[in-house]
């Protein structure tokens, strides 16, 4: 069967997505320094709202079937990637991508690291900012305290993990991340790159994996509301901080966040990234 390669249709083929990646990734390397970090923090903020409203539509769900539960909150999480997608921000996770620059020859390692840095800490730097404007304000007290309670239990599940585990539910979110980004870059409409995020993003929030960046707004929030929630909070809760005992510092940093971010890496830069310009973009003799 045959691609139609008609600009009008509704898709480009796949071996032009491949370069358009590609195109995109040297493009990333190419703005300058502090537009990279402000389209970062937004990227972060952007991540954190889509955290933000996965964690309110699954509060107080505990009546629905696991699955449903997990599929909900899925589909909300999608937005943030919508947003990163349609309104223009640098997300680590799919600027992982810029391997395959590197193995075009087209970006050197310094690039990719400098990209890298730059992404990885603005995000940080908006991730920490939507936290501090949500513990300000109290948004964790919403459903009687179930809010709180709920990103309490999302950071105890995450932190759970060891860290093998941890990074191995990285390299499985970014797989699918990464692919969510190449069928976006497949959509000709704002319209298909929405449906493009949809179905994917809410894959891998059902299925438990790690997204380092998203983990540097969900865990926050679930240490800062352990540690400094009134006893009023947890009396209205029936909770004690007790019941969240995953929830500590070392487990946020050395458990997941870092063990996430190498399986992001390998995930996204290798499996998609460096697969597809085998197949695609590699030089063959």
């Amino acid at each position: 069967m045959q691609t139609n390669n008609n600009p009008q249709s509704g898709c480009v083929p796949p071996s032009e997505i491949a370069r358009l990646a590609e195109d995109a990734a040297v493009g990333k390397t190419q703005k300058h320094p502090e537009v990279t970090f402000v389209l970062a923090v937004l990227a972060g903020i952007f991540i954190s709202l889509a955290g933000m409203f996965y964690t309110i539509v699954t509060t107080g769900t505990e009546g629905l079937p696991y699955g449903m539960t997990k599929l909900v909150g899925g589909l909300t999480f999608s937005m943030g990637l919508m947003m990163v997608v349609l309104c223009g921000a640098e997300l680590f996770t799919s600027n992982t991508l810029l391997l395959m620059g590197r193995a075009t020859r087209r970006l050197n390692i310094a690039q990719i690291t400098r990209n890298w840095t730059l992404v990885y800490f603005g995000n940080m730097t908006g991730a920490f900012f939507m936290v501090a404007m949500l513990m300000g304000v109290s948004q964790y007290q919403g459903a009687h305290g179930g809010v709180g309670i709920n990103y309490m239990y999302i950071a105890n599940a995450k932190m759970g993990h060891n860290f093998i585990q941890a990074m191995m539910l990285g390299i499985l979110c970014n797989l699918v991340v990464c692919l969510t980004y190449w069928m976006t870059l497949s959509a000709r409409s704002a319209a298909g790159k929405m449906l493009a995020c949809t179905l994917p993003v809410a894959c891998f929030l059902a299925a438990g994996f790690e997204h380092s960046i998203a983990n540097m707004f969900l865990l926050p929030m679930g240490l800062l509301i352990k540690n400094i929630a009134a006893p009023e909070f947890w009396a209205a809760t029936g909770y004690s901080a007790d019941a969240f005992s995953n929830v500590t510092a070392f487990n946020m940093i050395v458990m997941n966040i870092i063990p996430a971010t190498i399986g992001n890496i390998i995930g996204g830069g290798v499996m998609v990234g460096l697969s597809y310009w085998f197949v695609h973009l590699r030089e063959r003799d």
